[in-house]
């Protein structure tokens, strides 16, 4: 394959003919810039004469527009009224001829050019309308000649890093080298699976508000085409990732010193047509080795994949380190609560999306941790290096998987294990990891985060089936405090469970609920006229203490 800058691949998009390389052509070679010299750089994709007074009807965007001034002969005052009118409808530059129907043009007219960058040419007077229209044509033509061509060299220079063997990330780095930018490969969501260009400035974009806090690039504000963003430097382009009806993703261009334009975005599309062939390929290699992965972590979480050092060595020959301090990891997609941004395509399931999620994010932090996702739920094997506190490292990890909730992904809670730092101990990890989603859960609804440590009591209650004996068991112990919407109750509720977590120290209890002493120990004989004695009886308190963690739980209505 060439490579970038031996000659042979083409480095450099080939622009549109713009006003400044029309002015080369030899019809308009002695034409003069009267105004609007901010806007040489406006591409020319068509020429036209303007023969009546009507004409803004007739104008299109990049038209190179020539007149003698017949139709505005007898009322020369609005010609700066018709620069901004041709501005408006994207006109790239109009062409005066003077002395047949009009002397000079007015100064405000020119003033008004260069106050809105529209170029304005004086032609020469030798030269006629058909010669500058049939070369401004040749060169507009040539120029699309030359760039499909440059679009094909481009797609067959792409395709053939599929060909050998490359993946998203070579695509990426020769899509950078051919349009000179930075480039971002992403998921439909906006997870970002390939990069290119130069790292400074692939860390620089990643800080845009075209990025979340989590590195998620923004799809569900960033439509097809190029843009520019008061916010962001530069300008950027987008394209979709599409095979099959399919979306499989985004790829992104950044440009921080020149505009994008058509050309920047041709080559985007060959690139994004590529890339779905990668991605198509990735996927079909990735079912089969999940598979086979998924089975064998089954079966060490299971306990039947043998002994330690059979599962040692078999998970080193799967890229996974199992023989360090481990936390077990179980995530687990929250009921959908809402509608997933319509785009008129198929989105991957949303599982294998899930799973994909974790695993780019958890390969940035290590790359030898081990990640699977199963039919229900994704289980990794987080490595915690002596002296991290391993919740929050996988609080971390929870962050930038979550990401801020855009792009159509769906809220999802999750369990950690104690730490283990023997595979044969993994199995009971994964149970810790497994109780800890449905409790954390049941506790705190969805988008829970949970250690297995900090589960207390509700490991036990959680394992009682018959929802209606808990419900029962609170209505007894609490009395009138059962009643949840009752402001008065719950208000005394929250009274009794600060004075059980105080121990019943009255000054501390009373200090943290801003009363005052005697206030709050008339609330404790309010209290004890319905739930009995519970400052005397130990018994009582606990039954109280368990019947409000009860009424803390989910799912119990």
């Amino acid at each position: 394959m060439p490579a970038p800058g031996d000659g042979k691949w083409p480095t450099h998009a080939v622009p549109g003919l713009t006003v400044r390389r029309a002015m080369e052509i030899p019809a308009l070679a002695g034409a003069r810039l009267l105004g609007g010299e901010q806007g040489l750089d406006r591409v020319v994709r068509r020429a036209n004469i303007m023969e009546v007074p009507d004409i803004l009807p007739w104008v299109k965007p990049h038209e190179l527009l020539l007149t003698t001034g017949y139709p505005l002969r007898n009322t020369p005052q609005g010609l700066t009224g018709l620069v901004t009118e041709l501005d408006a409808r994207g006109l790239s530059a109009l062409g005066v001829k003077l002395h047949r129907y009009l002397d000079a043009l007015p100064d405000e007219m020119i003033e008004e050019a260069d106050r809105l960058g529209l170029p304005l040419l004086l032609l020469p007077d030798a030269v006629g309308f058909d010669d500058i229209l049939n070369q401004v044509l040749t060169g507009v033509l040539n120029r699309q000649a030359a760039a499909l061509e440059r679009s094909w060299e481009v797609h067959h220079a792409l395709l053939s890093v599929v060909l050998e063997g490359g993946g998203l990330s070579e695509l990426a780095a020769k899509t950078s080298a051919v349009l000179g930018v930075e480039v971002f490969v992403t998921t439909s969501d906006g997870r970002v699976l390939a990069e290119g260009g130069n790292t400074d400035d692939l860390t620089a974009w990643r800080r845009t508000p075209s990025f979340d806090s989590s590195g998620r690039f923004r799809t569900e504000h960033e439509p097809g085409g190029v843009h520019e963003h008061p916010d962001v430097p530069g300008c950027h382009a987008v394209v979709s990732i599409v095979a099959g009806r399919v979306d499989h993703g985004r790829i992104v261009a950044f440009a921080r010193h020149r505009l994008l334009d058509d050309a920047d975005v041709h080559v985007l599309e060959r690139a994004a047509t590529v890339a779905a062939l990668a991605v198509i390929k990735q996927l079909a290699v990735t079912a089969v080795e999940g598979k086979y992965r998924g089975d064998f972590l089954r079966d060490v979480l299971a306990g039947r994949a043998g002994d330690r050092a059979r599962v040692v060595t078999h998970c080193e020959s799967l890229g996974w380190d199992v023989d360090r301090p481990l936390v077990v990891v179980v995530a687990e997609l929250d009921a959908d609560t809402g509608p997933v941004p319509a785009t008129g395509l198929q989105l991957r399931p949303v599982q294998e999306r899930f799973s994909v999620a974790w695993h780019s994010v958890l390969a940035r932090r290590d790359s030898r941790a081990a990640v699977v996702g199963f039919t229900q739920e994704v289980v990794a094997l987080v490595p915690v290096p002596a002296g991290q506190d391993a919740e929050a490292v996988v609080r971390e990890l929870v962050r930038q998987v979550a990401g801020d909730g855009g792009g159509g992904r769906r809220s999802f809670s999750t369990g950690i294990s104690r730490p283990v730092d023997d595979p044969e101990r993994l199995p009971a990890a994964y149970e810790q990891a497994r109780r800890a989603v449905d409790v954390g859960r049941q506790m705190n609804g969805p988008g829970s985060l949970a250690h297995f440590d900090s589960l207390g009591s509700f490991r036990l209650l959680s394992q009682i089936e018959d929802r209606e004996e808990l419900r029962g068991f609170v209505r007894e112990t609490l009395h009138g405090l059962a009643a949840e919407d009752d402001p008065e109750m719950a208000d005394l509720r929250h009274t009794l469970k600060v004075l059980l977590d105080t121990n019943l120290n009255v000054a501390e209890a009373a200090r943290q609920l801003h009363f005052h002493y005697n206030t709050l120990r008339y609330r404790i004989t309010k209290l004890e006229r319905i739930l009995g004695p519970f400052t005397a009886d130990p018994d009582l308190r606990l039954d109280l203490a368990l019947a409000l963690k009860v009424l803390q739980m989910r799912g119990l209505s």
